[in-house]
């Protein structure tokens, strides 16, 4: 099996027009471009001890069979409930993803989940929320907005007793009491910042032109991109060239140009980039084929979430895309569920965080999603299904 450190080629190499002499001088300088940045990557590893510690790291999220290790016990489930998920935006493909897992869990307990599209601004979000609350269901799922951009909604909603439960609407997994929210389903937002920038470290021996993409108007996100930052900073010679704030509502329409300016600004320094959320790359491969580059010469792209199944494809095939750090988004939606069930059973909620994980080519499956394995059986055991 190749090694996922190995060092990507760092130029691609002008189309050659014309006679064949042309063509033999493109490969030459494909070579020369390769020993080059061979020897860079050599020359400046400038922090030996970080990628040795980045590589035992991504060694261990990279195994390939990660079993359950979330709860076995709880309450059997409470019947006929009614729930209803505040979606911040289901083109937001890791929203989309939980509503999946949603919609299988709701069905193995017995409840009737309703499904409300924020479409990605604060107005939206506002409306939808408003909605749910017109429904007075049993329980309310605020999927991936910051609840402070709902302050209103959230307190109508405690008032009213309906419990609420987050989809990454806090930085930190767990109940919460500023704004309150019985619990927080997500993984730890510093160990998703934290891989996903060793993975950069190590795959590059610590030799990184990094962009950093984010949408700065989401705490959560913002806070994210902040930590790898400042991860990838502690090689001192792993370069953030760029941090580039992209709404991910404006990704599709921005990120191609972006990629593009950021192509012709930064040139060969630009050896990788880091987002927030895969989506970043799903609207970039486009200028990256315009541009001539290949899967081999363009940046190694890394997505710090969501792993949503466009992400997984892109890795599996090797197209423009080299990694993510997924959210165990389905068995999060079987999480949320259990949590809601927990709370209607006036139990406390489980304090499950689940597990980090680096999904590449070399540990990708023919499933569309990233989940450990068992967790099904395990909520269906606990609530009697």
């Amino acid at each position: 099996m190749a090694s996922p450190f190995r060092r990507p080629l760092a130029a691609g190499c002008a189309l050659a027009i014309g006679a064949s002499l042309a063509l033999a001088g493109c490969e030459r300088g494909s070579d020369a471009a390769r020993a080059s940045a061979q020897a860079t990557s050599t020359a400046a590893s400038a922090c030996p001890d970080v990628v040795a510690s980045a590589r035992a790291a991504v060694d261990k999220a990279t195994a390939k069979d990660q079993p359950w290790d979330g709860p076995s016990t709880g309450p059997k489930a409470v019947a006929g409930k009614t729930i209803v998920y505040v979606a911040q935006s289901m083109q937001n493909p890791g929203v989309a993803g939980v509503a999946a897992g949603l919609t299988d869990a709701s069905a193995a307990i017995g409840w009737t989940l309703k499904t409300i599209d924020g479409q990605g601004s604060p107005a939206g979000i506002q409306n939808a929320f408003n909605q749910a609350l017109t429904l007075n269901p049993a329980g309310i799922i605020l999927g991936g907005f910051d609840p402070k951009t709902t302050a209103d909604q959230v307190r109508q909603a405690n008032a009213a007793k309906i419990p609420l439960v987050g989809w990454q609407a806090l930085a930190t997994p767990g109940p919460s009491d500023d704004p309150k929210l019985f619990s927080n389903v997500t993984t730890k937002v510093e160990d998703v910042a934290k891989i996903s920038a060793q993975y950069i470290i190590a795959r590059s021996n610590g030799a990184a032109g990094v962009v950093i993409f984010t949408d700065s108007s989401i705490p959560f996100a913002e806070g994210k991109s902040q930590m790898i930052q400042k991860e990838l900073q502690t090689c001192s010679s792993v370069n953030v060239l760029k941090y580039a704030n992209i709404p991910i509502a404006d990704v599709a329409n921005r990120m191609p140009t972006e990629t593009s300016a950021l192509l012709s600004s930064l040139g060969e320094k630009w050896t990788y980039s880091v987002a927030i959320n895969d989506v970043y790359f799903e609207n970039a491969t486009a200028a990256f084929r315009q541009s001539g580059r290949t899967a081999a010469t363009a940046p190694v792209n890394v997505g710090a979430g969501d792993g949503d199944a466009a992400a997984l494809t892109r890795i599996r095939n090797g197209d423009f895309q080299a990694a993510t750090v997924p959210s165990p988004l389905r068995s999060e939606g079987w999480q949320i569920v259990d949590e809601l069930n927990r709370a209607f059973a006036g139990e406390k909620a489980s304090g499950y965080v689940p597990q980090i994980h680096v999904s590449t080519k070399d540990n990708a499956t023919a499933d569309n999603f990233w989940d450990p394995t068992g967790y099904q059986d395990a909520y269906k055991k606990i609530w009697g299904k």
